[in-house]
């Protein structure tokens, strides 16, 4: 298992994926590309982010973060870029945007997808000219912070369906990392866990809790559409409403054990299932030669007629 913790940035990786994106970051994280981080929300992307500028040489530079979808379309501009006084009705002063406050810092642009086109094409300026203007004005200010853009879309297929410029699809994806749902990296549900029930039996004072086998078991089986967040809030419910020295199944949430019987009635098969399953094989080795199928199975020829009658594999 390869670990990173940078500045209480945690990033636990024991699945193939995973570890390979640690590998990257440490390729990557000095450099002045420009990165996008894709995935499914919960999978980690702010993290992720956290850890590349806290580990990088930018570390003691400013870190800012723009959550796009969260600020309406005609104040994104006024965020990145700034203004100048008078550049629109209330500019009663000048004020710098984030790419101005960053320095030589990181620039997180989060949901990059909600941006509209006008917008994109001056951040493709911007990203081509590596100079970028206030609102209202004509100074041309150097770009000196690293961006790093996130989106929960992806954007090819958002180029593709023509709501994200092509062009500037191809200036984000420069160091493209994709983040796995934790659905497909299920080896780092166990670590993942064991260092967030850690972490809040300190926070929550709650000493060593010992956690039933089983309840790994249900974890490890269950999807998490949340991802890594909901595994994270997840853990941190049982360990708040945890009583005594020990977390067991029942404490699971509904949700997580109805999920985990329903899969187990319908993908585990029956030992009737199983050794019908096994006689057919045999028979089919042997090409239905009964003496012989018998002693591979260690039964008499008696009974493996009789399994093979209750089977229905008579011809």
């Amino acid at each position: 298992m390869l670990a990173s913790t940078i500045a209480n940035h945690h990033w636990i990786a024991r699945d193939r994926a995973s570890v390979e994106i640690l590998r990257t970051v440490e390729k990557v994280k000095n450099t002045y590309s420009t990165l996008l981080i894709q995935g499914e929300t919960g999978t980690g992307k702010d993290l992720l982010a956290s850890l590349i500028h806290y580990s990088s040489l930018r570390r003691n530079e400013p870190f800012l973060r723009i959550d796009c979808s969260s600020i309406p379309a005609e104040l994104i501009e006024t965020e990145l870029f700034g203004h100048e006084k008078g550049a629109f009705t209330g500019a009663y002063a000048r004020k710098p945007g984030k790419l101005e406050f960053a320095g030589r810092g990181t620039i997180i642009l989060d949901e990059i997808a909600t941006l509209g086109m006008e917008t994109q094409a001056k951040l493709l300026r911007v990203i081509e000219e590596r100079t970028f203007g206030r609102l209202g004005g004509h100074e041309a200010i150097p770009v000196e912070a690293r961006l790093i853009v996130l989106s929960r879309e992806r954007l090819e297929n958002l180029v593709r369906a023509g709501t994200f410029r092509e062009d500037l699809f191809f200036r984000l994806n420069v160091i493209p990392i994709h983040l796995l749902p934790l659905r497909e990296r299920a080896d780092d549900i166990l670590p993942l866990t064991k260092h967030f029930l850690q972490s809040f039996c300190e926070r929550y004072e709650k000493g060593h809790l010992r956690v039933d086998r089983r309840v790994f078991s249900n974890l490890a089986r269950y999807s998490f559409p949340g991802n890594v967040r909901e595994l994270r809030n997840l853990v941190e419910g049982l360990v708040m409403l945890a009583e005594g020295e020990a977390i067991e199944p029942h404490h699971l949430p509904d949700a997580v054990r109805r999920k985990n019987s329903s899969q187990e009635s319908r993908e585990r098969p029956t030992l009737e299932q199983l050794e019908r399953q096994y006689v057919t094989e045999i028979l089919d080795f042997t090409r239905g030669r009964i003496g012989k199928a018998a002693a591979i199975l260690g039964i008499s020829r008696k009974t493996l007629l009789e399994k093979r009658k209750r089977y229905g594999l008579v011809d």
